[in-house]
């Protein structure tokens, strides 16, 4: 089949693409998952973003228009709270449906009056992450590291979501060259989401951390 333009591209058993009027969806039975950001728009109100963790783990002092690549972009959801928070954000990711979905989602957003300054600060790149970074001319600010790892405390919608989304994304396998390349970049900082009791990615221990309910932000300053 074709995604996005791109021919030979074959999708797990039992999963399908569809566009329709709310846009591309990855579907599954009676289960969708799209790239939707307009559901993300109570968070993005400034008296809220202030108090977002990532927000707060990423924040970079002095610079008035800071930058952050992400490099393990998915759905695009945190990249999003970085543009809102004012970054200009580039996306990686390599599974080219992943890639296709997160496209649909951009545009799609490029046309909402409320989310269109924002996405406009965020750019998609798809391919493997290791290979970008060691390929950039001018180091971001920030580089954010989100691995997969398995959720806990979902509900069962999310749940159901979640193993829909890991039939395309496998759990990080690579985290020592992941961690390497995001070092090696350097950025003012390496900002990494894990699982509030979970191990350092690659076992490097962090500057600082921050805590939430479920997950925490490790931050890395090289």
């Amino acid at each position: 089949m074709e995604v996005d333009g791109k021919p030979g591209i074959v999708l797990p058993e039992g999963l399908g693409l569809r566009h329709d009027e709310a846009g591309l969806a990855l579907v599954r039975g009676d289960m969708a998952l799209r790239c939707d950001f307009a559901q993300m728009l109570p968070r993005l109100r400034q008296d809220r973003l202030a108090h977002e963790l990532l927000v707060r783990a990423a924040r970079v002092r002095g610079v008035e228009a800071p930058t952050a690549l992400d490099a393990t972009a998915g759905l695009g959801e945190d990249s999003l709270l970085l543009a809102a928070a004012g970054f200009s954000v580039t996306l990686v990711e390599h599974d080219p449906v992943i890639a296709a979905l997160l496209r649909d989602g951009l545009e799609r957003a490029a046309n909402e009056p409320q989310l269109e300054g924002i996405v406009a600060r965020m750019t998609l790149v798809e391919g493997d992450s290791v290979e970008v970074l060691a390929g950039l001319a001018v180091a971001p600010d920030v580089v954010y590291l989100d691995p997969m790892f398995p959720a806990k405390h979902k509900d069962a919608a999310t749940k159901k979501k979640l193993q829909l989304f890991q039939m395309l994304e496998s759990p990080c396998t690579n985290e020592d060259q992941l961690m390497h390349a995001a070092l090696a970049a350097r950025p003012r900082k390496v900002v990494v989401k894990r699982p509030l009791k979970g191990p350092f990615l690659a076992g490097r221990k962090p500057s600082s951390s921050l805590t939430g309910k479920v997950v925490r932000y490790d931050v890395y300053v090289p």
